[in-house]
């Protein structure tokens, strides 16, 4: 789709609105916009991801995993991409989760969270431990969020189909951290997406600004006290940023803005862009600009929930596993005796139907909501044996598996795997993980010194 023009109401808004920084505004437009690569530090380091990198790299000021690389890099082709060990995110989406700053062990809630950016960043600040509920209301794009999760390697994560209302009913106040990447009119994508310029028009800001409210009012519910809501835009919209954050703070006392760390490239709210009543703690909202930081637009809020002890909820009731029936788990135990070096902890095993999940730690019950994935899926229970998921080789270190096909970035397998096709390889019968550099690239099947491949084909590289 050719880029539209943008649109001039939009124009006119913001030459009223930064006066003097207007035409540094304007001008950004006429620069490509960055690239942003994020490292998965639950598999490599920044300074391992560094030593290995074939891209350029540039320093993104607030995330210590993240960088810009060269548009021309094309970095979603690689192998490593593949692999997991990065995730392509806009540079100025990576403040969310370096902001809302979840700890190993919390619970956590991404609301509205397809494709899965903050999700796979979210998790990885996590160090793989706590619940991450990551929800989307959307189907399809539930799905893409669950694959996303599922190429990172995340091993705390549940994965939801489900509205914001219905969460609220369904777990009330139990999470320490709630993340509203709240959909928008979408302004903040301007430089780099025809169809947001294309779809939008003043009353699309109304409308947005409308169901912003809604989602803020379900989140609420869902943050324990003394917790953590965050709230993010990708537009430069006041009636959708500080406006809806006036709105939520007079309907909500218990909940009060926090004033961030500041960073290179991030500005402040501006409470004298909005209609409702002046609150000067509005400009501890960050504000991040294409013509000030790398990236594009962004508006982040980071709220807490004030403590008050006649407030605590009751625990939710825990998510209880389905112990495997005898004959699956015999099936199980000889595929962990003949191709691991390591065996999920007992007591979070569950058989879900014909699938096996690790159940996250502390996870609610989550029956009579849509659950896309229980936890870390392990595998499919089949007539006779056990089929191991690719989640699981991806959650996997190459040394907790007994046979592995390693592989470097120049040898010609890496593309012939990712192509699907099948690879010669000696060495006994069995499951095999196929690995780039040491890292995981997906399972194959070898049978008399040849190698299948099963790598799920929305990840092959036709």
């Amino acid at each position: 789709m050719p880029m539209p023009p943008l649109p001039p109401s939009f124009l006119s808004r913001m030459q009223q609105l930064l006066g003097d920084e207007y035409a540094a505004f304007l001008a950004s437009y006429d620069q490509p916009p960055d690239v942003g690569l994020r490292v998965n530090t639950s598999k490599l380091s920044r300074r391992e991801f560094q030593t290995i990198s074939p891209f350029d790299l540039k320093p993104i000021p607030w995330s210590e995993a993240g960088f810009v690389v060269p548009p021309e890099a094309r970095p979603g082709k690689h192998p490593y991409h593949a692999a997991g060990l990065y995730y392509l995110q806009d540079p100025s989406a990576m403040a969310v989760a370096e902001l809302l700053s979840p700890q190993p062990g919390e619970r956590v809630l991404d609301i509205a969270a397809a494709p899965g950016g903050k999700s796979t960043h979210i998790s990885a600040l996590m160090g793989g431990e706590g619940l991450l509920v990551a929800n989307d209301l959307h189907p399809r794009r539930a799905q893409v969020l669950a694959k996303n999760l599922e190429r990172w390697g995340a091993r705390n994560a549940v994965v939801l189909n489900e509205t914001p209302a219905r969460l609220a009913d369904h777990f009330g106040a139990c999470f320490d951290r709630v993340v509203v990447d709240a959909p928008c009119s979408g302004e903040g994508m301007f430089r780099k997406d025809p169809e947001a310029r294309a779809e939008w028009m003043p009353k699309l800001v109304k409308s947005c600004a409308l169901r912003q409210d809604v989602l803020l009012e379900d989140a609420a519910t869902l943050v324990r006290p003394g917790g953590v809501l965050v709230y993010a835009t990708c537009t430069f919209a006041p009636e959708e940023d500080e406006g809806a954050i006036a709105r939520f703070l007079l309907a909500h006392p218990r909940f009060e803005l926090v004033e961030p760390p500041r960073f290179p490239g991030f500005s402040p709210g501006r409470p004298d862009w909005i209609a409702e009543p002046g609150r000067a703690d509005l400009r501890r909202a960050v504000r991040l600009w294409p013509h000030k930081a790398p990236g594009e637009g962004h508006f982040i809020a980071l709220l807490r929930r004030s403590r008050a002890s006649s407030e605590m909820p009751e625990a939710p009731a825990p998510l209880l596993p389905i112990p495997l029936e005898p004959e699956p788990r015999q099936y199980f135990q000889q595929y962990c005796t003949d191709a691991l070096n390591w065996r999920p902890p007992e007591s979070r095993l569950s058989q879900m139907g014909f699938h096996l999940y690790q159940i996250p730690e502390a996870c609610p019950d989550l029956r009579g909501l849509k659950v896309i994935l229980w936890g870390w899926w392990l595998g499919a229970l089949k007539k006779n044996r056990f089929e191991p998921s690719h989640a699981l080789g991806m959650g996997l270190r190459a040394e907790d598996v007994r046979n592995t096909l390693p592989l470097t970035l120049d040898d010609p397998e890496v593309d012939s795997y990712l192509r699907g096709e099948v690879l010669s390889s000696s060495g006994a019968d069995g499951w095999v993980l196929v690995t780039v550099d040491g890292h995981p690239l997906g399972w194959g099947k070898r049978v008399q010194g040849r190698l299948k491949t099963h790598l799920p084909r929305w990840l092959r590289q036709f």
